[in-house]
Parts: structure tokens; sequence; C-alpha cells
């Protein structure tokens, strides 16, 4: 038994059950640690050969008014009326970002907060085409109580259900078990990669199959651009792909999750995750996070995760910690990109990292709110 295993092992109980109930892999943690211990990290890098995607790759929506897009939206309006599509969002993390209040719990317009905003969603939905989308949250040890509290009574069966994350211990860059002042583990979420393992354990995915749903839309808690669009929705559907990845224009020095092809395979990488031999910034969208899964082909996904190394600072040391992202299952599950508008009344892009972002964009999301009836 190694030192890391043994401080593992040694951990109070109470700690243990937390981790246990969040699904922690101590296995995999102490695997993860050993480029660490041996004093040769592993590096973040893709290997392969990267190229841009291709027209094909990429591509974007009829023109509204054209019979094709009305023959989307008509596929859209269907799968929603017979309640085949379900929205899944990323509500999780430690909380850190606004002031240690849970996000999803702050008010994204005056009196209405994103949770609030989510919920009634899909309650217009289910006015619109007789059938209400569960509404899944996927939390973390750090928000799920809170939220849980938030929904009260709302929270319903597979309705409307929260869903935890995984839970794992941050490490010293010597891959030992970083142990705060106080005593104690330092507990971080591996990121959004842990949602299909996630859903698998809280069987919400497998009975939301078992009873008929098709297709799963993820979005996170801030961004209310990415919605349940009837007509995106069927390009969902009409591709025949299991997995579509909205994508906006880059501005700026945006960086993010961008669409190329990794020896000739389509795939979503992270800038972090590209060599210098490609130059990120000739491909001009990127990923905003929204994805469109068959629920089958989700629940039956066996993939060789990669988690990364992240470098943070606890208490004014650093430590390491690894995660997982959901955009690398394009590397497994083919994937179409949705080319889609990132500013005006069909934003489908308007993130919310902190209050500072939130206090510039009240008006555009009381605009998008207004547009879609939950105002």
């Amino acid at each position: 038994m190694n030192k890391l295993e043994a401080q593992l092992d040694s951990l109070p109980a109470d700690v243990k059950q937390l981790l246990a109930d969040a699904g922690f892999n101590a296995a995999r943690l102490v695997s993860l640690a050993k480029p660490l211990q041996t004093g040769v990290p592993a590096d973040n890098l893709v290997k392969g050969t990267i190229t841009p995607p291709t027209s094909e790759d990429v591509v974007q929506l009829p023109p509204e008014g054209s019979a094709e897009h009305a023959r989307l939206t008509e596929l859209g309006k269907a799968a929603l009326a017979r309640g085949e599509y379900a929205l899944v969002v990323l509500a999780g993390g430690m909380a850190t970002r606004m002031g240690g209040v849970v996000k999803a719990l702050v008010d994204a317009v005056p009196g209405k907060s994103f949770l609030d905003l989510r919920l009634r969603e899909v309650e217009v939905i289910r006015e619109r085409y007789g059938k209400q989308p569960p509404l899944w949250f996927m939390t973390s040890a750090s928000t799920d109580e809170k939220i849980k509290t938030a929904l009260g009574d709302r929270r319903k069966d597979d309705e409307v259900a929260t869903f935890i994350q995984e839970l794992s211990l941050r490490l010293t860059p010597q891959g030992d078990m970083y142990v705060g002042a106080d005593g104690r583990p330092s507990e971080h979420a591996p990121g959004h990669g842990d949602l299909p393992d996630a859903l698998k354990r809280s069987g919400l995915l497998e009975r939301f199959v078992a009873r008929g749903g098709k297709t799963l839309m993820m979005t996170n808690v801030d961004n209310l651009g990415g919605t349940l669009d009837p007509t995106v929705l069927g390009f969902h559907l009409a591709h025949g792909l299991p997995v579509t990845s909205e994508v906006v224009d880059k501005l700026g020095s945006d960086r993010g999750g961008i669409p190329v092809r990794v020896d000739d395979k389509p795939c979503v990488l992270e800038e972090f995750r590209i060599p210098p031999s490609f130059d990120p910034a000739t491909v001009r969208v990127f990923n905003t996070n929204v994805f469109h899964f068959d629920a089958k082909a989700l629940l039956e996904l066996e993939m060789p995760w990669t988690f990364f190394t992240v470098t943070k600072k606890v208490e004014g040391a650093p430590v390491i910690q690894f995660e997982r992202l959901i955009n690398e299952v394009t590397s497994v599950l083919p994937t179409k990109y949705l080319h889609l508008p990132r500013t005006g009344e069909h934003s489908r892009f308007l993130p919310v990292k902190d209050n500072e972002e939130l206090a510039a964009r009240v008006p555009e999301i009381q605009a998008i709110a207004k547009s879609h009836g939950w105002l």
C-alpha cells in the first residue's frame, strides 16, 4: 500500500461516506496520482494530427420561412408532444464563483432565479405541447441540498429531479493527499464529464429510456440561451447522429472547446489540449456546452475517459485535481456541429460566470425570457 492509499484508507468515516455517496473512485485517483509520484506528470495534449472542421461538420439551420425550417420545427414539436425529450441542467461544481451562493438560486432577473426560469421553461412546453419534459439538475455535494430545498414540493419523482455528480480529493504536486489547515482533505467536483456516469447511477436515464424517452438536451444552468427550441430539436432528430454540439461565433479572445478533426475524425477539443502545431484561432466557432444526446446511446456509453491535470491554489498552496469534460463524448459518439446565433432574440449563448457578467446580461436574459413566455 503506497502513501496515498494509506491516506485514503485512514479517512474519517464521515468523509468516506460523503465520497461514497458521490461515486468516488479511490482506485482511479491512486492511478491518476502515479505520474505525480514519479515526477513525470502526464500532459493534457491530445495525440494525433489536428485539422480544421469541414463545411459538412459545422452547419447552420435552414432559413426561417423555408420548407425545411418548417419541417424541422414540426419534428421538434412532435417529439415534445410525445414527451420524448428531457432537459438536463448542469448545476454542480463547488459554488465559488458568485460569492459562495449556489448559482442556480441567484436571481437571473429581478424576482426570478435561474432555477425558477428553468422550471418555467418546462411548464411552458407543457402548456404548448401537452407534455412536460423531465427536468433534471446535476448537482454536487456543494449544491445538492440547497437546490433540493429551493425546489421543495416542486421536486417530483422523475419529472423534476436532482442527481449528484462525483466528488474527489485534491492532491499535492507530489501526489499525496492534500490536507488543509483544518486537518481535513480538500474536496472538489471533477467536472461536467461526470454526467453520463452520474445519470446512470441515479437511474433517471434508464427509466426515461424504458418509458420511451429518446433524447436529452444538456445545458449550463446559467446559459438561458440554451433552451428546448423545437427547430433545434428537429435538426438533431433529422440528421440521425447520436450527438449534436451547439457552436457559436468566437468573439475577440474567446477560449473554449472548438470543433476540429483529430486523425480526420470530428470532435470537440478544449484549447488547452491542442498542441502548438495547430493554431486554434483558425477555427472561428466554439462549443457552448449545449449538447443533444440520443438517450439510449448515452445510457450504453462505455469509454475510457481522459482525466486532465489541473493546478489550483487552496489556502495559498498549489494543489492538483483531476477533471473530465463532457465534450470528450464527441471523440466516441458521431457528432454534428450546429452553428447558431450568439446575439439577438435567437441567441443560444448567454453565459453568466460571475455577478459582474450577470449585471451586464440582465436585459438580454429578460428579452429571451419574455420571448419564450417565461415572464
